[in-house]
């Protein structure tokens, strides 16, 4: 095949090597737009030529410069063919599945372990334990190693089926071609040698004579490997049939041929019925008797039922979104190729899904993701957040003339009002501030937070929710006339009153909020040393403000284990920021701040960053607190029945925490404005992460962009259609059927035996088990 004819894919970009799983990636995109002869400038990367099921009925044709790295055409299918231009690295052929893989020069350890069909063509020797643990299913041809050269030590270990050829061509020691201790533990295939086979397991093989008919089948397929590996002028020194030895494995018979053979009958009577069976370990789970052949139960018989449990359970994402964003239907709309609607459905359940789920929050989503189990990156949700960012706001429902109003113009207020806006009703909404955004806008740094990601979508909510009215101080006197001016309010004032301490100086520090505040503005110069009290997230934004602005000396103390996590202490680790606990404050002072230790702390500024709880004064005395907090049912709603409240009026929070009691609460008004009785959204249980198997999907490791994202997700609790299950009964008795409104897998009971591959195989957790009752 001419060079031209085949695509250019380097293993580099900007002179970095790129990873194993990304160069996958851009395999599998050429195979699935029909790509089918690649050229691969390999650096390393493992796994090349693997897993090609897109290319299927056409041949896929990749050839690999440079220097492949382990598992090279690894799960190879059928359809595939490669060939490395020089020599390859461990496992060539691992768990080769049809693949043909051609090697010009030696390959090291490995090769072909595990393999079921498939063959491998070496044009040099072979390291330790190739043809390891092979296998072979008589209704395909079996696997096949053919090596120009000798074999390294254990070759043939556990050997369970295929052929291998070993020619002896230029072998460093040619009295052993199958290396130290071949052939241990074989139990089916056979092995060609030409020459020497010192040393191999008498105990699990033999040698047997050449018969013609595996003579002809050598001849033929030399002439093919020798033509493969461009030597066929070799052919006539090989095609030598008196230098050849065939070895096979010993049969059950053979193996226990001996003076010590015991009988099947002796070990049930003396080990099994003794140890393990009657009267044994297992005594009491032993069903058949003596003298029987049980049998494969099917039907009614079987002892378990599969069971296709779609959409009984939501996937841990969604469970553990605290706004209810149904994380894993988003995908499900990427790999439809609905990726607009995925973007547009953030705005169904937050106003700030740029903002908040593409850059602020946490993502615990992304955290409880199933690929953690298998050590995988999650799926990005944030990349779905990101692209949000301009998206057009939803048309509103019909107008109701229902009056709602929100108390304060943050992420929990706006998202109230955004819900009830999307609903018809009519939303006003009362901050104090000079602008709506909360701590988002007035003190989030702009290295979490991009202006124009925030400003964008400031825009949109000002565009959405027409009456919003700013500077609005909020007494007694004024939240008695709104509530009865409108039929509900909704308390979200936010929690803006810093906790203090109660020691001497404490008037010499600022507090983290005030600091966030000027810092945003640029209206602050905190000098070289800075001292924070207090070590949680919204410190380590002190710190990498006070960074940015100057400060190169950076202390964040605690009285206990810092509570920072995530991109906020990362962000201030990088700049430097030091963490120390337990450190108890006596004073701050001209010098610093002042330990109980008696250690002083230099600063040029101290902040003091414990926390905020809200000023909730002009809430009178008709709404019950709890330690400061608006006390409420699991609704939101409070004592008094026209108010409820959310987020850090309530107790403190995340963004999203607050983000998603908004649109809860929305929802509870929307049904009490329609003299409905309220009912609180209750989601599925979620599904037991046990379920879930990634051991067949095998999604990839750092996927970048949605579409690949949305490939990678493993639909957990949702049939994402894979056919896996299909694929791996065993009894062919799952079949993929047609509904009106979608489709469903179905078990042809005739044909199940309950073996439970669908459950143990499936990568959404869809399949259960359950014991089977038959009716008598």
């Amino acid at each position: 095949m001419k060079r031209s004819d085949y695509i250019f894919v380097a293993g580099k970009r900007d002179e970095k090597r790129i990873s194993s799983r990304v160069l996958e990636e851009i395999i599998q995109q050429h195979a699935k737009k029909g790509n089918r002869k690649l050229e691969i400038q390999a650096f390393g990367q493992h796994g090349i030529g693997g897993r090609l099921w897109e290319s299927a009925p056409d041949t896929m044709e990749i050839r690999i410069i440079g220097h492949s790295g382990q598992r090279t055409g690894s799960l190879g299918t059928p359809y595939t063919r490669i060939e490395v231009m020089g020599p390859a690295s461990d496992d060539i052929g691992w768990l080769n599945a049809g693949a043909e893989i051609i090697v010009h020069g030696s390959a090291s350890n490995g090769a072909m372990n595990g393999a079921a069909q498939g063959k491998v063509f070496v044009g040099g020797c072979i390291g330790a334990r190739g043809m390891t643990m092979t296998k072979r299913n008589p209704r395909f041809e079996p696997p096949e190693l053919w090596v120009l050269g000798a074999a390294g030590d254990y070759f043939g270990e556990f050997m369970a089926g295929g052929i291998a050829v070993i020619c002896g061509v230029n072998a460093p020691n040619p009295d052993q071609l199958l290396g130290y201790r071949p052939l241990v533990g074989m139990v089916g295939g056979k092995v060609f040698v030409r020459g020497q086979a010192q040393s191999y397991s008498d105990k699990d093989a033999k040698e047997v004579d050449l018969d013609d008919k595996e003579w002809e089948w050598l001849t033929l397929g030399l002439k093919d490997f020798l033509k493969k590996i461009k030597q066929p002028d070799l052919f006539k020194e090989l095609a030598v049939r008196k230098a050849w030895r065939l070895f096979e494995a010993k049969n059950p018979q053979e193996k226990a041929d001996g003076p010590d053979r015991k009988s099947m009958s002796w070990f049930r009577e003396q080990i099994w019925d003794m140890e393990l069976g009657r009267g044994g370990l297992i005594g009491d789970l032993q069903e058949t008797q003596k003298g029987t052949i049980p049998v494969i139960t099917r039907g009614e018989y079987r002892r378990y039922v599969p069971v296709w449990e779609q959409g009984k359970y939501i996937s841990p994402c969604q469970a553990s979104c605290p706004t209810g964003i149904p994380v894993q239907q988003r995908w499900a709309m990427v790999r439809a190729d609905n990726i607009d609607e995925a973007i547009s459905m953030g705005l169904e359940y937050s106003p700030f899904p740029a903002t908040v789920c593409g850059h602020l929050c946490p993502s615990p989503c992304m955290a409880s993701c199933t690929r953690n189990m298998s050590y995988m990156a999650p799926i990005n949700v944030r990349l779905l957040g990101q692209a949000a960012q301009n998206i057009k706001p939803p048309k509103p429902a019909q107008e109701t003339h229902k009056k709602v109003a929100v108390i304060g113009g943050g992420p929990g207020g706006i998202s109230a009002a955004w819900q009830l806006t999307m609903k018809g009703h009519t939303v006003t909404i009362f901050e104090a501030g000079k602008t709506i955004g909360g701590k988002i806008s007035a003190v989030i740094p702009e290295s979490r937070i991009p202006a124009d990601t925030l400003n964008a979508e400031l825009d949109r909510i000002k565009s959405y929710i027409k009456d919003i009215r700013l500077g609005e101080k909020i007494d007694a006197e004024k939240f008695n006339e709104i509530k009865n001016s409108h039929d509900y309010v909704v308390v979200a004032a936010g929690a803006k009153k810093p906790r203090s301490l109660p020691i001497k100086g404490v008037e010499r520090a600022l507090f983290a909020n005030d600091f966030l505040e000027q810092a945003k503005a640029d209206k602050i110069k905190p000098g070289k040393k800075i001292v924070v009290i207090g070590a949680g997230n919204v410190g380590c934004d002190v710190a990498t403000e006070a960074h940015r602005l100057g400060a190169v000396d950076i202390t964040l103390i605690d009285v206990q284990k810092p509570a920072a996590f995530g991109k906020e202490r990362e962000d201030a680790e990088k700049c430097g920021a030091q963490f120390r606990w337990p450190l108890f404050t006596k004073e701050i002072n001209a010098k610093g701040v002042e330990l109980q230790s008696g250690e002083i702390l230099p600063a040029d500024t101290v902040v003091i960053s414990i926390g905020d709880v809200p000023d909730l004064s002009f809430l009178g005395e008709g709404i019950e607190l709890n330690r400061g907090f608006v006390k409420v049912d699991e609704a939101g709603r409070s004592s008094d029945e026209k108010v409820f409240a959310i987020g850090d009026a309530v107790g403190p929070g995340l963004i999203t925490d607050a983000i998603g009691a908004g649109r809860r609460t929305a929802t509870v008004i929307d049904q009490l404005l329609k003299g409905q009785v309220p009912d609180i959204e209750s989601l599925a249980p979620m599904i037991d992460t046990r379920r879930v198997s990634l051991t067949y999907y095998n999604p990839r490791q750092d996927a970048d962009n949605i579409e690949s994202c949305g490939e990678d997700c493993a639909s957990c609790g949702n049939c994402r259609d894979c056919g896996i299950c299909v694929a791996v009964c065993p009894e062919a008795a799952i079949s993929r059927k047609e509904k009106e409104t979608g489709f469903e897998y179905v078990v042809d009971e005739s044909k199940c035996i309950g073996c439970g591959f669908c459950k143990g195989a499936c990568p959404c957790g869809i399949w259960e088990l359950i014991p089977n009752t038959p009716l008598m």
